[in-house]
């Protein structure tokens, strides 16, 4: 029996698709649905390794935690991940295939494919191509899942994309998913674009649009009520539900461009230290920011403070500097220095005061980088803060490690095309058998390729301890954080949402049973 399954849209980027899809799928887990998420493309600098060491975003990576399933390639079978405004890696079923332009994949002239893996697949920039792919995909999840619930991407009303698209409307199409637009209230402007996303589909999308979903309203829902029943009379669409909004939810976003601006915090649990002491981390929000959700579990300690800095001063206070991943490691460089955060890294460092850095933070740290293949910059000289040599591969890594650090246990997964060749320090991540691992430190400095290990509690634990004395704070970590568990809890509230606050009902009806019939053509310009 082929699964039902349900497409949310939005009407624009940052909707709230991620947080809706999460909380549909962790809804109908707790009623012992077997469900899966999908994405059919995806652009993401967030992104995270399958056990069968594939590359999905990250988003997707959630979702399939709230929906209690092991994440596959299938959930993600195309990610895009900008190199440039212009450009992106294509990312196929977990491995990449190619660099292109913009123009080039959604659908101008056979576009500029410069081939950055060994690994074959659909002609990247043939979109007929990887339709039938993401069908493929979608088609096998629905053979082993009672539901499968998509999430688009920015707005299924991009009418220049509509002839090559794959995630919205097309996907919606090729399945007969019935689909829920989102609208973010708090933006303004929430009717305005529930109908006019609506207006601009053609007749056979329209068919397929069953309603709309308000997020992240504040205030007193009967005042909204009026405007609700509009809607329906003007589209002949009903709401699916009001979500009111909700703080400190914490989960993975997709975008790491976004997270870029002066005082930007990430907190996750608002709680006293345990110690006498807060601690302070400062994270520079380097260009092509990858991977940004490594310090999400630095931001759940009590006690812990992490704000995304761009200016050497920021550094001043900060107990911990991270330089986090980025998909542009040359082009970090260049910032670094450009902005003078590379000299304040390096006066930190002389002092003996805690610098971190992670995938492509670890290569900054290093002394010479040589890239034929991200940048093409050929031979860079490095921070010079850790004793390794970075050389960029074809072929990337991509890899879930187990080990052991400052005694504790830790894993992580691996995403990059350097390779380091480390010629000193001391190996803190260490295998079994107590061989070196990927990373490495000298004196405060630490870095590693790997990410998400500081999910790892115990570790995560350890390592702040270590901090808190080379930076001089009366500082304890909580001994009962478990970063685990409140990611559970995180996707608990996301189903309470939808369960308190959706019509699940309705929504359960779609479903299993598709858009209803007859749903009415909306012409633009028809309101008056």
């Amino acid at each position: 029996m082929t699964g039902g399954g349900l497409l949310v849209a939005g009407t624009t980027s940052d909707a709230g698709k991620s947080v809706v899809t999460a909380g549909i799928c962790r809804w109908l887990a707790r009623k012992g649905v077997s469900v899966a998420p999908f994405k059919a493309q995806n652009m993401s600098l967030n992104s995270f390794v399958t056990r069968e060491g594939a590359e999905i975003g990250r988003a997707q990576a959630m979702q399939a935690q709230a929906a209690r399933v092991e994440p596959t390639a299938l959930m993600n079978p195309v990610l895009l991940k900008p190199g440039s405004d212009r450009s992106s890696q294509v990312v196929l079923l977990g491995r990449p295939v190619g660099e292109m332009s913009a123009r080039g994949f959604f659908g101008g002239p056979q576009g500029t494919s410069q081939g950055t893996s060994s690994g074959e697949g659909p002609a990247v920039g043939h979109r007929e191509a990887l339709l039938d792919t993401v069908v493929d995909c979608l088609t096998e999840l629905r053979s082993s899942y009672d539901a499968v619930i998509c999430e688009g991407a920015g707005s299924p009303a991009e009418i220049n994309l509509r002839r090559t698209d794959i995630v919205n409307m097309g996907i919606a199409r090729a399945a007969r998913f019935p689909v829920v637009v989102v609208g973010d209230i708090d933006r303004g402007g929430v009717f305005a674009s529930f109908f006019g996303t609506t207006a601009l589909l053609s007749a056979a999308d329209q068919e397929l649009v069953a309603g709309y979903l308000v997020n992240k309203f504040r205030g007193d829902v009967s005042l909204l009520e009026p405007g609700l029943d509009m809607m329906t009379r003007l589209t002949g669409r009903r709401t699916y539900g009001v979500l009111p909004y909700a703080h400190g939810l914490g989960i993975d976003e997709e975008d790491g461009l976004r997270v870029s601006l002066r005082g930007t915090v990430r907190e996750s649990v608002v709680a006293p230290p345990a110690g006498e002491e807060v601690l302070r981390i400062a994270v520079c929000a380097v260009p092509l920011m990858s991977n940004f959700t490594d310090v999400d579990a630095l931001a759940a300690e009590p006690g812990v403070v992490v704000r995304f800095v761009d200016r050497p001063e920021e550094l001043a206070d900060a107990d911990l500097v991270v330089l986090p991943g980025t998909r542009g490691t040359v082009r970090a460089l260049e910032w670094l220095r450009e902005r003078g955060l590379a000299d304040a890294v390096a006066r930190r460092a002389a002092e003996g005061r805690p610098v971190l850095g992670i995938c492509g933070g670890y290569q900054l740290l290093g002394e010479w980088i040589e890239d034929e293949v991200e940048s093409r910059a050929g031979t860079v000289e490095g921070l010079g803060l850790l004793p390794l040599r970075v050389r960029f591969a074809v072929d990337k890594t991509l890899a879930r490690p187990v080990g052991t650090a400052l005694g504790e246990p830790v894993e992580g997964y691996e995403i990059h095309h350097g390779v380091a060749d480390v010629r000193g320090g001391e190996a803190f991540l260490t295998d079994a058998a107590g061989r070196p691992l990927d990373g490495c430190r000298s004196g405060a400095v630490w870095g590693t390729h790997w990410h998400g290990s500081l999910e790892s509690d115990s570790f995560r634990r350890a390592f702040l301890r270590e901090i808190a004395v080379a930076a001089g704070r009366r500082f304890v970590p909580a001994p009962d954080t478990s970063f685990g568990r409140l990611r559970e809890e995180q996707l608990d509230r996301l189903g309470d949402l939808i369960e308190e606050h959706a019509d699940t009902a309705g929504l359960l009806r779609l479903i299993e049973s598709g858009a209803p019939a007859g749903l009415p053509f909306v012409a633009p310009g028809a309101p008056r």
